[in-house]
């Protein structure tokens, strides 16, 4: 583009808002070149790493969750861009699965900080600390599931026969998997966990599943003509992101978690108190966001065969 041609384009641009393009001009002649710490917010970023104890393991453990919490922040905005798209087309709803999923891939792949990154006698003392706060009490992932798929397929699997859609918002989030790990069982009562975890988010999550109840993933794929449900790239990046979540991510952060909590150094509980094998593991839990879109074989053996069983389709 030209001088000549920007200069008009800046003028159609502004006059089109109502504003006066020479001001706006003569505030760009003003400015301040931008900086690359400005626009990262680089110092804001690096201050919000706070201990609460003096073992140096515990900084990793802070920053490592804040990544993740960053990379949930990603996958949600992705994630909108598939929802909220009126017209979306088979390519553009699996590019942004694609980018999805290899977010989560990066999670998946990030547990050996955890794993091997923090001395097992450092954790055992700083993690005391943070009770009864828990990695569960993330509303951002509970956003990501919520998207991804029919709240059904998120409530606990003992349960789900008495839930259909008919069924209140309400009483469909006291059954969803998680509450599970939300009770004491001595008492049968909330924890102290879930307590806190719905005082802040039980009514903007909620609100969530309003939001995203004919719009998540699932329906949205459902809603494609037929042709397009028959996209083979489409379904394998549909397959690829289920497994990647619901058993790949899981299992990583499942093994380690039991690297620490099994290795008979304090208790074997997970912070928040919870069952957290029962809790965690897929074959449990039984978390699939695509249920039609595997074989009844797969159905069976979720979570029980090897993450690296996960078959790409070369056909429908």
């Amino acid at each position: 583009m030209t001088r000549e041609e920007l200069l008009k384009a800046i003028d159609e641009k502004y006059e089109a808002m109502g504003q006066n393009p020479d001001v706006h001009l003569s505030g760009l002649l003003h400015s301040e070149p931008m900086k690359y710490w400005d626009f990262i917010q680089v110092d804001a970023l690096l201050g919000l790493q706070t201990q609460r104890t003096q073992l140096p393991d515990e900084m990793v453990f802070i920053m490592y969750h804040q990544i993740n919490e960053l990379l949930f922040k990603m996958i949600l905005w992705e994630m909108k861009q598939i929802s909220h798209n009126k017209t979306i087309t088979p390519d553009k709803f699996e590019m942004h699965l694609m980018r999805i999923s290899r977010y989560f891939d990066m999670l998946s792949d990030s547990f050996d900080v955890m794993g091997e990154g923090m001395e097992l006698e450092q954790y055992m003392k700083f993690r005391d600390t943070l009770t009864p706060a828990s990695g569960f009490q993330s509303a951002q992932y509970r956003q990501i599931e919520i998207a991804s798929t029919e709240l059904i397929n998120l409530i606990d699997f003992r349960f789900r026969k008495t839930i259909d859609r008919n069924t209140s918002y309400e009483h469909a989030w006291d059954n969803m998997y998680w509450q599970a790990a939300g009770v004491d069982h001595s008492t049968g009562k909330k924890n102290k966990l879930m307590v806190n975890f719905e005082a802040k988010y039980k009514i903007p999550l909620i609100e969530w599943m309003k939001e995203y109840n004919e719009i998540n993933l699932w329906t949205k794929f459902k809603q494609l003509p037929e042709s397009d449900q028959k996209n083979i790239k489409l379904v394998n990046a549909m397959r690829h992101y289920d497994h990647t979540v619901n058993i790949d991510w899981v299992m990583h952060h499942y093994n380690a978690a039991a690297k620490y909590l099994d290795s008979g150094q304090g208790n074997a509980e997970a912070t928040g108190g919870s069952d957290w094998q029962k809790y965690m593991h897929p074959r449990y839990q039984r978390r699939i966001f695509f249920p039609e879109l595997w074989s009844q074989e797969e159905l069976e053996n979720w979570g029980i065969d090897n993450i690296e069983s996960y078959k790409v389709l070369d056909n429908i």
